[in-house]
């Protein structure tokens, strides 16, 4: 019996604004049974507008201001989909995407802020908005090293000399001076002054400015931006390297291109934040309009909004009757002064100094410690009486996903040994990475099958990885993938929601197999505890396919992936991992070996690195063809995050049995014994041949690398520190 609420409706959350993150975080520690939660953001992380200007004056590393939405999501229970929204079928009921088929929804809610892109002439090619912070951010950090390294002018302006505008062009210019340089920064406004702020405030402003040396130029109307300049009619053109704009708030062009009722490009909400006429969706934040109580564009009432947007999400899932928002009238604004100063002001009446800062920072840094130490949802041990070793079990670490779930090599072993031999038209069986069968007319046929324990919770992203993971075996093989069966597991869930899901997989199975060359022909369901997505697939080759034992002495070992997958997503799976590490390992784990494999086309022995980690299949690779190794750590490529992770204690669940199965000799590296999903191929090569395809792969955009080398022996293993 399933102990686990079916799924019966589908909420989405476009966009991973401040809003949308605090309904994360509650939703996390208050769950509603039977919702499945999904997140379409187009990075891994947002920033938090409140510290940009301090990021940007160099007071708080890029770390410190990113909310990690992979680790909230993973928190909320919720499925993260990096990918843009373009668009809201609300006949369809669907979220359009730039990347993938449309999500499908029962309810949703819109928090994809706004953006400060300008329609001047030469601004796209020349410019970069203030929003979305995460792109003017990194464009900021790419000059300021251009800058330091005497590549580019101290030359900024922008657009905009409003409290946003100015509050950069301070930043900016302190973190110019502090990078050694004089600044030349220049702040536009087309009005006759600076506008946001009251008339204390803004003497405040300007003296600051004065003071770092910052111009204004009042009403100015730019008239277009150049490579190196900005031209306002009738005035001197500014000189500009880096041109910013923060004129104003731009509603995004694609929601002004849906049907949902809008002003001026925002969307109309009512006063539960629902979108006027549609009781399925919602929409809070700076793309929001709220014609009962206008507002400006600031994340304060963003994070006001979102205890009420919680609430009236679960009301229209079937819980309780919606509130009302009410957004205060008044509030504080906190404004940084390039330095570790701040003002204040509220009701027309300012203050600055050093104090102010470090209350900002106290403040801004409680609100980043709600996304940063999440709180930790125990699972209830059983009750009553449990057999012996269940205690010793449960207090273990939870068992991973992906290969990081299977069983360990050596009772697999045992359990194999008691297969008949092969024998007719099956030339191997057990022991290498698919079945060879010989074919009637000639040629070979090759034939595996692997399937995964969820490790994500989006189904198209799990697809793709177990897809590429499946025809690992066929690319080591040497083989072209012919035909692919899929053997899923779906949580229980309704009959609607088994449509979208199977539809999500179904196209996502069928574009990786189509791209390798092999055909979808259908495939065995059946619904479980959690999501399982597996693969039977077939090849072809004209010539006896590479087995793991045909190495010769002093072949080369040539792997294509970085290794650990698998510390990773152990701790993605405790809320320890860096989301960008999560997602960088995802979109390599995603991408076709076919190119890779077709280099490695003439190897003498080959397999993929996959569940026993790089030292089982290396084990098996010398056992099979009676050679010893030896590798060089320092030439071993490991997924960014991994070897902090491996250095901190962490590692998969399937990690201790691996370490057991495949001994290695010299330096102790448990990354060794890391078990991968969708890993590298592992060829052994003459060194000429290892050189060759090398270059061949890395002339197409694949990092390949040499690791070791054999000589023949019984299997030994010994790990080098340096080649």
């Amino acid at each position: 019996m399933l102990g686990n609420v079916p799924l019966t409706r589908d909420l989405v959350l476009v966009g991973g604004g401040h809003a949308h993150a605090l309904v994360l975080r509650s939703w996390g520690m208050k769950p509603l049974p039977g919702v499945r939660l999904t997140v379409i953001n187009p990075g891994p992380t947002a920033p938090y507008t409140g510290m940009l200007p301090g990021h940007v004056a160099g007071h708080y590393a890029r770390d410190t201001l990113e909310i990690d939405l992979v680790r909230l999501c993973r928190h909320a229970g919720a499925r993260l989909i990096l990918d843009k929204a373009c668009g809201i079928d609300r006949a369809g009921w669907q979220v359009l995407m730039e990347g993938r088929m449309p999500v499908a929804y029962d309810v949703a809610s819109i928090d994809v802020g706004i953006t400060a892109q300008m329609d001047l002439p030469g601004f796209a090619e020349h410019g970069v908005g203030a929003k979305p912070l995460d792109v003017y951010a990194a464009r900021w950090r790419d000059f300021l090293a251009q800058v330091q390294a005497g590549d580019a002018a101290p030359e900024v302006a922008v657009i905009g000399g409003g409290v946003a505008g100015c509050e950069l062009a301070l930043a900016m210019a302190h973190a110019l001076r502090q990078a050694g340089v004089v600044p030349d920064v220049t702040v536009i406004e087309a009005a006759a002054e600076i506008s946001g702020v009251g008339a204390s405030a803004r003497r405040r402003l300007l003296a600051q400015m004065q003071q770092l040396g910052v111009a204004v130029r009042c009403g100015a109307q730019v008239t277009r931006i150049g490579a190196q300049r900005v031209e306002i009619a009738g005035q001197d053109t500014v000189a500009a390297a880096f041109c910013v704009g923060a004129a104003g708030a731009f509603a995004h062009e694609w929601v002004g291109e849906t049907d949902l009722p809008l002003q001026d490009g925002f969307i109309r909400v009512d006063e539960t934040l629902g979108v006027e006429g549609d009781p399925a969706l919602f929409a809070v934040g700076d793309c929001a309009h709220m014609p009962f109580a206008p507002r400006p564009k600031a994340g304060v009432f963003a994070v006001r909004a979102a205890p009420v947007l919680h609430h009236n999400l679960r009301a229209a899932l079937g819980v309780g009757r919606r509130r009302r928002f009410k957004p205060q009238a008044h509030y504080l604004k906190l404004i940084s002064l390039g330095g570790k100063s701040a003002m204040a002001e509220k009701f027309g009446v300012s203050l600055s100094g050093p104090l102010l800062w470090r209350w900002k920072d106290r403040i801004d840094r409680a609100f980043m410690e709600k996304f940063t130490n999440l709180p930790v949802m125990k699972v209830a041990p059983p009750r009553g009486p449990v057999a012996a070793g269940v205690a010793e079990m449960l207090e273990a670490a939870p068992l991973c996903g992906g290969c990081g779930a299977k069983v360990g090599g050596g009772v697999l072993g045992t359990a194999l040994d008691r297969l008949k031999p092969v024998s007719g038209a099956i030339l191997t069986g057990a022991g290498d990475d698919a079945a060879v069968l010989g074919q009637p007319g000639g040629g070979f046929q090759v034939i595996s099958t692997d399937h995964l324990r969820a490790m994500i919770a989006d189904p198209v992203c799990m697809t793709q990885v177990a897809a590429v993971h499946a025809l690992g075996d066929i690319w080591a093989m040497g083989a072209k993938p012919q035909v692919a069966l899929a053997h899923l597991i779906l949580p229980q869930m309704t009959p609607d929601l088994q449509a979208r899901t199977l539809a999500e997989i179904t196209q996502a199975a069928s574009a990786v197999m189509g791209a390798a060359g092999a055909q979808l022909v259908g495939g065995h369901t059946t619904m479980g505890a959690e999501l399982t997505v597996g693969f039977t697939v077939t090849g072809l080759r004209d010539e006896m396919p590479i087995t793991v034992s045909g190495a010769q002495n002093g072949d080369l070992l040539v792997l294509t992936r970085p290794i650990g997958t698998g510390v990773i997503f152990a701790a993605d799976m405790q809320g320890k991992a860096d989301g960008r590490d999560v997602a960088a390992a995802l979109h390599v784990m995603q991408e076709s070996q076919d190119i890779a494999a077709a280099a490695l086309a003439k190897a003498h022995a080959m397999t993929d690195v996959t569940g026993f980690g790089l030292a089982g299949h290396i084990q098996a690779m010398c056992r099979g063809s009676m050679m010893d190794a030896v590798l060089w750590q320092d030439q071993i490529p490991v997924y960014g995050g991994a070897r902090a992770l491996s250095d901190k204690g962490m590692a998969s669940s399937l990690m201790p049995a691996n370490r057991r199965d495949a001994p290695v000799a010299g330096v102790d590296d448990a990354l060794l014994y890391d078990p991968q999903t969708a890993g590298g191929l592992l060829a052994a090569l003459p060194p000429d041949a290892a050189a060759k395809a090398v270059a061949q792969m890395e002339a197409q955009g694949i990092t390949a690398a040499v690791i070791g080398r054999l000589s023949s022996g019984q299997g030994a293993i010994t790990l080098e520190q340096r080649r």
